[in-house]
């Protein structure tokens, strides 16, 4: 008779209990669907004594997640406590030197030190799996590294925070500030503790920086990935998108060009009637594009108990069933280093300026994009007091070194009030 499958879970937050619950109320189901029973061993979070809405009694518990990691009943460490570093990191190392498959939802720790735990995992010959780390419920690890696995991938992108996609659709249907949105979303208990790691892109960053490495065969490089938060986007940039049929997004793009693997996170304009611009709320999309399939869209819940639950199940399914596959799909090995590149090919770009109301001053911008060979597709005045003028100016198709080296020569003009906001306008 085939042994159960049995599970060692560290962090019993949202996640955590969402896995307790659907390997207790699904038991038929998973094994009916996998040939083995799954059970839990033992588990592990920092507080023993808390209401957790359901019952433990029946699991080991270990204070220390890596003694968890390395006990004998455990064929599975499933770490979600997340963290780049500390006891995730330490957990996962010892589950893999264990001889332990692990499952996990930690991006942070895999856009850090992925390339090292994918060499452990696979010289000890057990499985890292990390569905849940990217887009919640959307099984988008599994459609690069198995259903695409005959393509050429040629472009990966996406809305990868739904945090992020609250705060600006919010913003455009309510007419609310960021400032305002900000604050009802932390409310909410939308924002992570520390509310940079989602509104100033380093979540969706490192989300992007595991897909690049699947798609194009790289190692993990997070610190090859421009990024930019939305902090700065205000409800003026919203409605002056939304007048000329976009909407704003904060998307991540990630493709191969002749310089290198170009990847970047940053807000941007895409059409309305796109499936991107039609994304509303807390909501995930990621767009794949490959030489034989095309593209292709997938969307769904990008956190949550039951989601990114349920992408945990899967990995620990496909354990099950004894499927074994290289971390990023291709041999740790046979990853090469990525060659970062700014992004090159030229795009339209959004910008705002806020400018001294006085002669003169809209003559300085055009000549200093015109020196930077860049011209202008269209331009009007917003909005004026008795000091300032706001400038709405879209640019023809430009290079972003191109718009750098302009907006860095802008301040010397004397005609600026406030730092300029500059879109990119991405056709999907």
């Amino acid at each position: 008779m085939t042994q159960p499958l049995r599970l060692g879970i560290a962090g019993l937050g949202t996640v955590g209990i969402g896995v307790v619950k659907i390997v207790k109320q699904q038991a038929e189901l998973l094994s009916a669907r996998t040939g083995r029973k799954i059970e839990i061993s033992a588990v592990s979070a920092r507080t023993r004594d808390k209401d957790r809405g359901v019952s433990l009694s029946g699991f080991a518990w270990e204070d220390d997640p890596v003694a968890l990691a390395t006990r004998d009943d455990v064929d599975v460490f499933v770490e979600l406590m997340g963290g780049s570093d500390g006891p995730a990191k330490a957990a996962t190392e010892a589950a893999l030197k264990a001889g332990k498959h692990v499952v996990t939802a930690n991006k942070a720790m895999l856009a850090v030190h992925g390339q090292a735990l994918a060499e452990e995992a696979e010289g000890a010959g057990v499985n890292l799996r990390f569905e849940a780390a990217v887009a919640g419920g959307i099984p988008v690890i599994k459609t690069l590294t198995e259903s695409l696995a005959g393509n050429q991938i040629t472009r990966v992108m996406g809305v990868m925070n739904g945090t992020c996609n609250y705060i600006l659709t919010r913003m455009e249907s309510a007419g609310l500030t960021y400032e305002t949105v900000f604050d009802e979303a932390n409310a909410l208990g939308y924002l992570e503790a520390d509310p940079t790691l989602d509104v100033g892109g380093i979540d969706a960053g490192h989300k992007l920086a595991i897909l690049a490495s699947i798609a194009f065969g790289t190692q993990v490089d997070f610190n090859g990935i421009e990024i930019e938060g939305i902090e700065r986007i205000s409800i003026s940039d919203i409605r002056h998108a939304r007048d000329m049929g976009y909407r704003i997004k904060l998307l991540g793009v990630a493709q191969m060009s002749g310089r290198g693997l170009e990847s970047r996170m940053s807000p941007c304009l895409v059409p309305a009637n796109s499936p991107l611009g039609a994304l509303e709320g807390p909501t995930n999309m990621c767009i794949l594009e490959g030489d034989s399939v095309g593209q292709i869209v997938l969307r769904g819940a990008g956190a949550g108990e039951g989601p990114t639950a349920s992408a945990v199940m899967g990995d620990i399914c496909d354990i099950a069933r004894g499927l074994k596959i290289a971390t990023f799909g291709v041999p740790a090995d046979q990853l090469v280093q990525a060659e970062s590149a700014r992004s090159a090919v030229p795009a339209p770009y959004y910008l705002r300026m806020e400018l001294a109301d006085k002669p003169g001053a809209l003559a300085k911008v055009a000549t200093i994009l015109g020196e930077a060979g860049i011209s202008i597709d269209r331009m009007r005045q917003t909005a004026h007091n008795e000091s300032t003028a706001s400038v709405l100016i879209v640019t023809h198709k430009c290079t972003r070194d191109s718009l750098d080296s302009a907006l860095a020569a802008l301040p010397a003009t004397n005609v600026l009030d406030a730092e300029p906001v500059a879109l990119r306008i991405e056709q999907v």
